[in-house]
């Protein structure tokens, strides 16, 4: 599943057959999978609640990584990463820093999806000279309106896709709708084009861990996002039942130096995986710019 970090890449031609390696990061083994040019500032990941490397959406790593080095990897005690889960974004955003650290890379982008949003606004605070570029999906700022209930309504659709054996992210991620039924399952049959060497699902513990991190982020003090000064490209769906799009428009409005990508329409908390065509190219321009 490793392969060391002195050895040369394996070539991937996608994130589907992207090799697992890992890193040590004060003793805990962090998985990741690298893809794209070894040249440029590189592009960290950050997944949302409950997610492992097998639920980023491989249209959108590979879209991204056709000119961008890519990285995604499971936080501590996420996946097959090592260790105990934080039970606080804040601690999340700092071991995702001990990790980028322990790659060596002084300086990278951050694109954090959901939860990963929540983490990848701390990191761009509390480390400056570290993050050149920030890309915010489908999240919102810490005292964001409705990010408390995330944990119950995540649950309660758990609970409703177990009794009638339906992926809870088609009705978290997707609208209701014909379109929107039709690309959550379009989504989720991309997730299992990787058939070899799958990531393990997130444990019970570990999940408990991201949902009190989660309710307390909703639930703290709003955020002084002028504290923010890098680029940040904000983008949602117009439907996020999860992290309602009104914090996507907060965010925007907040920021010092945001760009707004339009809600993308009939779209919910999902809305980068249905229109991932649209995301990488506007993502690709930000960055690029």
């Amino acid at each position: 599943m490793t392969a060391p970090r002195n050895l040369p890449s394996p070539s991937a031609s996608s994130y589907k057959n992207a090799p697992t390696r890992s890193v040590s990061v004060r003793g805990e083994d962090f998985v990741y999978r690298e893809l794209g040019p070894d040249d440029g500032v590189p592009l960290i990941l950050l997944v949302h609640l409950a997610g492992v490397l097998d639920n980023w959406d491989p249209r959108v790593v590979d879209g991204l990584a056709a000119r961008r080095r890519v990285i995604a990897f499971d936080n501590r005690g996420v996946g097959r990463s090592s260790g105990s889960t934080p039970h606080t974004i804040e601690a999340m955003a700092r071991d995702a820093v001990l990790f980028i650290r322990a790659l060596g890379f002084e300086r990278v982008d951050l694109l954090g999806l959901s939860m990963g949003g929540f983490v990848a606004q701390v990191i761009a605070e509390e480390e400056p000279s570290l993050v050149r570029k920030v890309i915010l999906a489908g999240t919102g700022p810490a005292g964001g309106h409705g990010i408390d209930k995330v944990p119950a309504l995540t649950i309660q659709a758990t609970l409703k896709g177990t009794l009638t054996r339906q992926d809870p992210k088609l009705s978290l991620f997707f609208t209701g709708t014909t379109g929107g039924r039709q690309a959550g399952r379009a989504f989720l049959e991309r997730l299992q084009e990787r058939t070899r060497n799958r990531d393990k699902d997130i444990s019970l513990p570990s999940f408990r861990a991201q949902l009190k991190a989660i309710k307390q982020w909703g639930r703290q003090t709003p955020s002084d996002l002028a504290r923010i000064r890098q680029p940040v490209l904000v983008a949602n769906g117009e439907n996020d039942r999860m992290v309602p799009s009104h914090n996507t428009l907060d965010l925007a409005a907040r920021l010092p130096r945001s760009e707004l990508v339009p809600l993308y329409p009939d779209a919910g908390h999902g809305g980068i995986f249905q229109y991932h065509d649209e995301f990488v190219t506007r993502a690709l321009e930000f960055l690029e710019s």
